[in-house]
């Protein structure tokens, strides 16, 4: 049987080779499944009443939405867009933080189902989905 420092060795090993052969369309991908990851754990400690864990699954999945998904905007070329996005990850992070300090759950719902649509319609525009769609 495999300890638990050895599982979580290779679940590092693991993500890491991942990311190394992720495209940056990808990484984005993997930032959303892991924030809305994070905020379903989170749902889970609220449940069982685990204050400490479900603070830690909140940070979590707001250190990737304000260090990941936020931090990777192109305000440039994304223009519009990226303000959008801007404000709509501000609201998340905000609205976690509230659910947190509130003792609160529901806004873990509305984050989560804002990160499934965002994650749902960022596959749609893969790249090579468009070529292999249309070309």
């Amino acid at each position: 049987m495999y300890s638990k420092s050895g599982s979580k060795a290779y679940a590092q090993v693991d993500l890491e080779s991942q990311l190394a052969g992720a495209s940056p369309h990808e990484l984005i991908t993997m930032l959303y499944e892991g924030a809305n990851n994070a905020v379903l754990r989170a749902k889970i400690y609220f449940e069982m009443g685990n204050i400490a864990r479900r603070g830690e699954m909140i940070s979590r999945a707001i250190n990737i939405i304000d260090n990941g998904l936020r931090t990777s905007l192109d305000h440039e070329k994304g223009q519009h867009i990226a303000e959008d996005l801007e404000r709509l990850y501000d609201y998340m992070s905000r609205t976690l933080l509230d659910a947190n300090r509130q003792n609160s759950p529901d806004g873990l719902t509305s984050v989560s189902e804002i990160l499934t649509n965002l994650a749902t319609t960022w596959k749609e525009i893969e790249p090579k989905k468009r070529l292999e769609n249309y070309g």
